[in-house]
């Protein structure tokens, strides 16, 4: 209502069209990208720990093999020259391989098993280890005639069950071997670990005498020793998510929290605003959220500190007349009639009167808020609206009252997005006002034009005009200044105050201002309404 709204300040006004404007081109949610960003880092460093641990792991394996490489290579260079011999054929001697093998220090981390040219088992340094260790065994055994995979020792005495698996495996891999190619990689063992194992042929005349296989059973420990290099990375990550979670309990929780304190404050009528100035200087969803608050609840403050000077203007307003109406009537029993009696009697109809129109207008008032509230804007045509208005005037004019004219040439087809009831009541209230203040048989004009983006509506009359300190004056809920001889109390003060009301709720402006002949002697007033215009039309 005219009375009771407080008009936005402009600074917030701004400042809330500004958030408006950047909440709808804005991307994505500042608050959620830094909530995906949080919980995506302690995933981030978990995943970059496994892809670099992986290839941390493959390059050992690859190192791994190469040295068995390398080792293989030398021993089979030594069996080849010590344990072979080419006439009539290429052959392997058993014996002497078996020999070299149990010569050499193998690792315990290592196995060497020799294979015949037709995959037969020859040695296996498990065995020569057994052998060397235990001192009262006999020399190792002749090789085994039974086929392949059969021997006691593939079927790793130590382990109650053969790993088919493994068998399999290796199997293919001294096939290949045989075939004349160098084979490695990583498979089963029988006790069902896994093993790094590279299997080389022996050539001598470039005929495949037999196979020499390494395996490196220390794969699992490689493995283990990764998973626990793995445990900084995983301790990394959860300090890195407890650091987010905590981040976001200060940057979200923590402002939420004081802000729904600050509107329990308000709700409990401790306080009249929110005011937390270092939540909204932020630049993001909680910001907007806070200055959003703010504005609301200083808009409210306004409009209660409005409603408290309107409820003591409307007292201050009525006071008058019903002291007048008591005087009357307190006089009216002394004067039982003649002359007196007729001119009190007229005070208490004028005063009625009076009491009556400022009622009306205050209850117009109180209602124009929820009225502006309950209808959606739709286009009103201003030409047709100010022709109504301008006839409804002239046929209910006396002769040699004040005439309106209309001055629409090309705007008929101004259209304007509003309420059409508000918007007539506006141009009605300054219509009324202008014909007050206009001499009998004077003219008002009221001119629609369209400039830019908006129509404009100008209302003059030929009256004496305004003071100058009192342009901005006259919107001010129940100002009146009447020319000299008009009839006291004709007016409630808010006529021009409820039509800026409307205005700005459409959006628009209305100023006033004194019209000038040339040689600058005022010869009237003038209304200037600006509303933004929603199309031109055809």
């Amino acid at each position: 209502m005219a009375s009771v709204t407080a008009t936005a300040r402009p600074e917030r006004v701004r400042r809330a069209d500004r958030i408006r404007r950047r909440r709808a081109t804005s991307g994505p949610s500042r608050i959620g990208r830094l909530i995906i960003v949080l919980n995506l880092a302690g995933l981030a460093i978990l995943v970059g720990g496994a892809l670099l641990l992986n290839e941390l792991r493959q390059g050992l394996v690859d190192a791994r093999i190469d040295s068995l490489r390398t080792e293989g290579q030398l021993i089979a260079n030594v069996i080849d020259r010590s344990a072979t011999e080419g006439d009539p054929e290429p052959v392997l001697e058993a014996d002497a391989a078996s020999d070299i093998l149990q010569s050499l220090a193998i690792p315990k981390t290592e196995r060497v098993r020799l294979f015949d040219s037709d995959g037969h088992p020859i040695a296996d340094s498990y065995v020569a280890t057994d052998r060397v260790e235990a001192a009262p065994l006999p020399p190792a055994k002749k090789p085994d005639e039974r086929p392949l995979f059969e021997l006691p020792f593939f079927s790793a005495p130590a382990q109650p069950h053969t790993d088919a698996e493994a068998e399999r495996s290796l199997r293919h891999e001294v096939t290949q071997a045989l075939a004349g190619a160098t084979v490695a990689e990583v498979r089963r063992a029988e006790n069902g670990g896994r093993v790094v194992s590279v299997s080389i042929p022996i050539e001598h005349v470039r005929e495949v005498v037999g196979v020499l296989t390494l395996d490196a059973g220390d794969v699992d420990q490689i493995i283990a020793a990764e998973r626990a290099a793995q445990a900084p990375f995983i301790i990394i990550a959860v300090l890195v998510s407890l650091t987010s979670s905590f981040a976001l309990t200060q940057l979200i929780a923590q402002p939420v929290r004081r802000l729904s304190a600050a509107a329990d404050s308000v709700r409990l009528s401790r306080a009249r605003a929110i005011d937390l100035p270092d939540i909204a200087e932020r630049k993001d969803e909680l910001g907007d959220l806070a200055r959003s608050l703010e504005d609301m609840t200083h808009t409210l403050s306004d409009r209660m500190e409005a409603i408290e000077q309107f409820a003591a203007d409307v007292a201050h307003e009525i006071r008058n007349p019903l002291t007048s109406i008591r005087s009357a009537v307190e006089t009216l029993e002394l004067v039982k009639e003649g002359p007196g009696r007729d001119r009190l009697l007229a005070i208490l109809k004028s005063d009625v009167g009076r009491l009556d129109r400022l009622i009306t207008d205050i209850s117009n008032a109180s209602r124009l808020d929820a009225e502006l509230a309950r209808e959606s804007p739709r286009p009103v045509a201003l030409a047709r609206l100010l022709r109504e208005i301008v006839a409804l005037h002239e046929t209910v004019r006396p002769d040699g009252d004040v005439t309106v004219r209309l001055i629409a040439d090309e705007a008929d087809a101004v259209t304007v997005a509003g309420q059409e009831g508000p918007l007539s009541q506006v141009f009605r209230n300054l219509i009324d006002n202008a014909r007050s203040f206009s001499p009998p048989g004077g003219e008002v004009r009221v001119t629609l034009t369209r400039e830019a983006r908006s129509a404009v509506v100008v209302v003059e009359d030929d009256g004496p005009g305004m003071p100058p300190e009192n342009l901005e004056t006259v919107f001010e809920r129940f100002y009146t200044s009447r020319p000299p001889g008009a009839a006291f109390g004709g007016n409630s003060g808010l006529g021009l105050s409820i039509a800026r009301q409307i205005v700005e709720a459409h959006g628009g402006r209305i100023r006033a201002e004194n019209r000038a002949d040339p040689t600058g002697r005022v010869v009237g007033a003038r209304f200037v309404v600006q509303i933004p215009a929603t199309k031109a039309g055809a």
